[in-house]
């Protein structure tokens, strides 16, 4: 096991989480791949080991805030790209 595979970035999980939250039947891959990428550039990184520990570790109420954010992100990135696609 590499150290790369030993640690997770919460954020990941919940922005594609609140992509299939927001999924629209004529997203494609490489749209909801660039909306998750400019979603994670706004938000902080919340790394961890084992998935028991952030749990146990986050204040009351912030996994909420969280997930929160990461809605606002995912809409807010779903907006920008549709702003900013390119014709390949």
């Amino acid at each position: 096991m590499s150290l790369r595979d030993a640690i997770d970035n919460l954020y990941e999980k919940l922005v594609a989480d609140a992509i299939d939250e927001t999924h629209h039947p004529d997203d494609d891959e490489d749209f909801l791949t660039d909306v998750m990428c400019v979603a994670l550039n706004r938000l902080p990184s919340k790394y961890y080991r084992h998935s028991v520990d952030m749990v146990f570790y986050m204040a009351e109420g912030e996994m909420d805030a969280m997930k929160k954010n990461s809605l606002t992100a995912v809409k807010e990135a779903r907006e920008f790209v549709r702003g900013h696609r390119r014709e390949l």
